[in-house]
């Protein structure tokens, strides 16, 4: 009797863990979104995380602002996003679905990447080249 309960809980143990590593290996979706991250800080009690907001700016000259919330767990990625604050930037992000509590982080959205956009729409098919930092200087 003992031996059937030990076994039934490792049993639930391994089937919860091999949950947890299929919900952390596969992305529901991934993409990118570009904008301007206006807020970025490590949070939380015991597990800490990166999280942040992404300002996405859908038309220029509109005043609808819509906010992308992220987190980020690799800390070379939150140095390179700390890096750009301020500057346009595409964020390359996957979206995990089935990761319970907020020890994951606080979004479902895991931000792996980020480039600094070298230019910024107008309208569709305009575009205002930004110049380089040491020409800019000088």
């Amino acid at each position: 009797m003992r031996l059937k309960i030990a076994l039934s809980v490792v049993a639930l143990l391994l089937l919860i863990a091999a949950w947890f590593a299929f919900a952390w290996h596969w992305s529901y979706s991934e993409g990118e979104r570009a904008g301007w991250v206006q807020k970025f800080s490590r949070k939380g009690w015991v597990c800490k995380t990166w999280e942040g907001e992404q300002a996405l700016v859908s038309l220029p000259g509109t005043s609808t602002v819509e906010k992308f919330q992220f987190t980020v767990h690799d800390q070379a990625t939150a140095e390179a996003i700390n890096k750009v604050m301020g500057k346009r930037v595409n964020l390359h992000y996957e979206e995990k679905v089935g990761l319970p509590g907020s020890c994951f982080g606080e979004t479902r959205y895991f931000v792996t990447g980020v480039t600094a956009a070298d230019e910024i729409p107008l309208t569709p098919g305009v575009v205002v080249p930004v110049p380089p930092a040491s020409a800019a200087s000088q």
